[in-house]
This record gives structure tokens, sequence and C-alpha cells, in this order.
């Protein structure tokens, strides 16, 4: 049965009960040839989209475990508009929606942050779709640092030089300016941003995103090899869809260093 998700609307007002923390992955409609772009090749279009759905049901699975408690909630802030039905299959039931707005990858950021502090929640931690292997002890970690006294910023580190997550208890513009996205001067920028402005920055355990060929043979070096990565998420969405692609085809398949 397809899960109905609460779409928030800002312009609305506050709609969430008051202390919770929003732990919102920033996702795309996982259609063939417009997500995962740089993984294809080695992977066909529709393995792209495939994977980027166990990549999101792997993270809002863990996010559902961090939430527990009741100190957070679980949202998904999406593009495009229109498309509320595309994740009906994919996130837990208990998820919210939230529309992105903005053109920049930055400007969706601040949208996303100022839309959900908004509805009313009194933090939020914006979070890739890329990381599925981040662990449900960062995103548990990430809400006790914000619900601590005081202002600050909570970053999730990369390999790659940019961030799985940015937590924030109010809207610090200064934090996505001059940002060279994409790019492994992202992380370090943002540090110098916070510094700027006096912020406190608390750190989370590293990962890693997967967009790429290299990224892609170390994540099934982590999860399908002999020595799995300690402290690690499982991700078994993820590992099942790699597991049965090599089976079908070959190790080579997605494991190749070419």
């Amino acid at each position: 049965m397809k899960a109905v998700h609460r779409v928030l609307d800002p312009a609305a007002g506050p709609q969430v009960p008051p202390g919770l923390c929003a732990l919102a992955v920033m996702t795309k409609a996982p259609r063939p040839g417009e997500v995962k772009t740089r993984l294809t090749p080695p992977l066909t279009p529709e393995e792209a989209a495939a994977l980027n759905i166990c990549f999101l049901r792997d993270t809002t699975a863990a996010i559902s475990a961090a939430v527990a408690d009741g100190r957070a909630a679980g949202i998904a802030a999406y593009t495009p508009v229109g498309a509320e039905n595309a994740w009906a299959e994919i996130l837990p039931g208990h998820f919210q929606l939230i529309a992105q707005r903005g053109d920049s990858f930055g400007e969706r950021l601040v949208g996303a942050l100022d839309d959900l502090l908004r509805v009313g929640f009194d933090s939020v931690c914006l979070i890739d779709s890329d990381s599925p292997t981040v662990p449900e002890r960062a995103y548990a970690e990430a809400v006790q640092l914000l619900a601590q006294s005081g202002d600050r910023m909570v970053l999730g580190p990369t390999a790659d030089g940019g961030y799985y997550l940015i937590g924030l208890k109010r809207l610090h513009r200064r934090v996505f300016e001059e940002i060279e996205w994409s790019t492994e001067r992202v992380f370090p920028q943002t540090l110098e941003r916070a510094a700027e402005i006096d912020l406190k920055v608390e750190l989370l355990p590293d990962c890693f995103d997967v967009d790429d060929r290299t990224t892609l043979r170390r994540l099934c070096d982590e999860l399908l090899g002999n020595t799995p990565a300690a402290g690690k998420y499982s991700a078994p969405e993820t590992r099942a869809f790699l597991a049965d692609l090599i089976a079908s085809e070959g190790r080579d398949r997605v494991w190749s260093n070419e």
C-alpha cells in the first residue's frame, strides 16, 4: 500500500509540535536520466535511478531510527513541485514533504532551512541523498547537539571536501554564501563563513557520498567486500541492489576500476 505523505506549507505558519528537529533529506524525483547521472556509465540511467531509490530508502531508514525517541521528525525536501507521488513507495509513512525552492544549490539549501523553521521546527538538519552508509548514531548526535543551549552549526564532513549534513538553529545565510558548490572547497569554505560570524561548529563522524565510478567502487568495497567498514550503516537496500547486479552480470559490472 502506498504511503501518503503530508506536505508542509511554509505560508501556513507553524504546523509541527514545538521542540522538534527536522532531519530533512534533499531529494529529487528519481527519474532515469535525471538523477545520479555521473554514475552512467558504469550504470544505465534506469539502474542509476534504482540505486538512487535504494540510497533514499537506506538514508530514511537510518533517520527513522534516529527519530524514534520523538525529538526529531523525518522530512523530504523535494523537487519538482507536482511530483509528490514519486516518493509514495520510497519514504517511510511518517515522513513529511516540503517543496524545495530556489535556482542554485545554495539557494535551495537556504530555502529549505528557512521554510522548515517557518513551519515550526526548532532546528533543522539538511541531509544529502548520496551517503547511504551514514550511521543512525550520526543523525541522533546531530539532534542532540542542536538541542543544547547556545547557537551552533553541526557539520558532517565527506571525503570529497563537502558535507553530508548541515544543522542549524537559525537561518545563518552567510554559511551558504560564496561557496564553490560541488568542489572540494565546500567544507573548508563553510567553516570559514562560520568563523566570520563567530558561529560555533560541531563535527559529526566523517563519511563519503557516492556520485562517480570511484566512490561507487568504494561503496562496493564497504558493503560487499570481505572487511566491511566498521561503524557505518549497513545500507541493506543498497547492498541488496548491488549484490543482485553483480551476481547477474559479474563483479566488473559495477566494481571495475576502469
